[in-house]
């Protein structure tokens, strides 16, 4: 039964509308659905509205509900009496976009399947998982510690299976996902390669380090030898400081997806960590991969493991420091190949052939070249100008030692027999030779000069990850964990939520910082009624349901998690 408008129009043009009250009806022989009028209410210009105000709340009456006349302007009436009805209480809005698109891809990639099944032989009462979840979306959200996921922020966000979490729970998570973080790595990387088709021809390899606010690297107990190993030593820190610290080794494909990571003693070398490497990637059987890396793993040892681990590898040189590169690499003669508007390149072998021979290959950056020749110019000037504001130029004055130990001027410097300051344009004839250039070392023999060439300067994709790490997004530091397995579980968390960043930006085509933005127009609204109590999302603008679109995600339905009030 539903209200029925019919038009008729009169002979002077004009039409006139009439409501019916009607219902369908089936035709006996055609049993075709016709409409049926019961009641004809008359013209609408000259129907009493109030009869059928009073008809609708006599209807409503008998179904237990109440109609609101927001047209009415008699007793009083205000904005607010137009509003929410006196029965419905609107609590307070949460976050929704963000858990939700986190949540959908944290099933899509496998992640959450892989931790159910790891967890489900001897826990599957106990919702780790749903930890695990809430950790992780936190540092793509608003990066805090564990207290502050379970205190705060997870009642700014509309994770409903996450809200019964216990403190202790987010913990005894952690220490689970140790024990199965391994199959679980692997489990989530096989599911992302074949969701993605990804080709894992090339590896990126490079480590970072994590500080911590201690003053002295751990102690070992004697009391107790089943502590977890060390990890917080005394090292040199990746911005050039000694601290205590934990080395962080990360392994991605071409596209900066996270294949596996690694948690090592702070003062653990580049090069030792390559053993590693060979023992858990050959078990995965990754097929041909092609290490890189950058110089710090460039030494004959780290050379003939890598050989061994990955077969074939392609690393980055110091070129200054290396007297094979100064004297036959750079000086060898020939064109550039070019490759690019900026990308030159050119093959150079040492050591005649076979086994012996390594092979080299010479990039160069003619824009490059041109600013660092700018910037050496403008610093010799610079040089120069402070040099002539002094008549004695002794190498003891206080204003010389801090211009010779100066990072900026102190490699254009020397000191004389007489101990006297001098520019030394040796120097600046020496570093003219490596403006734009850039040396790599492969053994693949099959490796085009292009991809070389290409391969090492994408190198920069793990360079990317590491910052979102580290400072722009998932802001892995502050650690407030002291246990070895913590400290890992904690890096590898982030990892994971490195791994939902890249997928959604390479599906997206933006940073994650635009999605986060847009995302957060999306939200949830808590509602409570004399019966029900529930969530109702708004309604999403265009950008918002185009970037669920892209990801593969479906849109949250319109009233969420109902719940009957007792």
């Amino acid at each position: 039964m539903y209200l029925r408008t019919t038009k008729r129009k009169n002979k002077d043009g004009t039409v006139v509308s009439y409501y019916h009250l009607a219902h369908n009806v089936r035709h006996p022989e055609t049993n075709v659905s016709t409409p049926q009028l019961i009641h004809n209410f008359g013209r609408s210009d000259q129907l009493d509205r109030g009869e059928l105000v009073r008809l609708c709340r006599s209807i409503a009456k008998v179904c237990g509900l109440e109609v609101r006349d927001l047209l009415q302007d008699e007793e009083g009436s205000s904005h607010q009496e137009a509003g929410l009805p006196e029965d419905v209480k609107l609590l307070g809005t949460v976050e929704l976009g963000t858990p939700a698109l986190l949540e959908s891809m944290w099933e899509q990639l496998g992640i959450g399947p892989a931790l159910r099944a790891a967890f489900e032989s001897k826990h599957r009462n106990v919702p780790y998982e749903r930890a695990l979840l809430a950790m992780t979306a936190n540092r793509l959200c608003e990066p805090s510690s564990k207290l502050g996921v379970w205190q705060r922020w997870l009642k700014k966000v509309f994770l409903p299976s996450c809200w019964e979490l216990k403190l202790e729970q987010l913990y005894q998570a952690m220490d689970l996902y140790h024990e199965h973080s391994e199959a679980v790595e692997k489990a989530v990387f096989f599911e992302v390669a074949d969701l993605l088709n990804l080709e894992v021809d090339v590896v990126f390899y490079d480590t970072s380090t994590v500080s911590f606010s201690i003053d002295e690297s751990d102690e070992e107990s004697e009391d107790d030898e089943a502590f977890d190993p060390l990890l917080r030593n005394l090292g040199r820190s990746k911005e050039g400081t000694w601290t205590p610290q934990i080395v962080i080794a990360l392994a991605v494909t071409k596209d900066g997806i996270p294949i596996r990571s690694w948690v090592f003693s702070g003062n653990t070398s580049d090069v030792t960590t390559i053993e590693q490497i060979k023992k858990d990637l050959q078990g995965w059987k990754l097929g041909r991969a092609l290490f890189v890396g950058d110089a710090g793993f460039n030494s004959t040892k780290s050379r003939k493991v890598l050989a061994k681990a990955c077969g074939t590898y392609l690393l980055a040189t110091r070129m200054s420091s290396v007297k094979e590169i100064k004297e036959e690499v750079l000086s060898k003669k020939g064109r550039y190949t070019g490759l690019g508007e900026n990308l030159q390149a050119k093959e150079v072998v040492v050591g005649g052939a076979g086994v012996e021979a390594r092979r080299y290959i010479l990039c160069y950056n003619p824009k490059q070249a041109e600013r660092q020749r700018r910037h050496r110019e403008k610093v010799v000037r610079e040089l120069e100008e402070k040099m002539g504001a002094h008549q004695k130029l002794s190498a003891t004055a206080q204003w010389a030692i801090e211009l010779k130990a100066s990072g900026r001027y102190g490699r254009y410097l020397r000191v004389t027999k007489g101990g006297e300051l001098r520019i030394n344009r040796g120097a600046i004839r020496d570093a003219a030779r490596y403006d734009g250039k850039w040396v790599v070392q492969t053994n693949d023999d099959t490796l085009s000069l292009e991809n070389a060439a290409q391969s090492y300067k994408a190198l920069l994709v793990i360079e990317r990850c590491f910052r979102s790490l580290k400072r722009t997004q998932i802001q892995i530091s502050p650690v407030f964990h002291w246990t070895a397995r913590r400290i890992e579980v904690h890096v590898k968390i982030c990892v994971l939520s490195l791994l939902l960043e890249r997928v959604a930006e390479l599906r997206c085509g933006k940073p994650w910082s635009q999605i986060r933005e847009t995302l957060l127009g999306l939200q949830a609204t808590h509602f409570q009624t004399k019966f029900f109590n529930f969530y109702q999302r708004n309604e999403p603008d265009a950008e918002v349901t185009e970037l669920f679109k892209s990801v593969g995600a479906s849109l949250p339905k319109r009233i969420l998690d109902v719940k009957e009030e007792k």
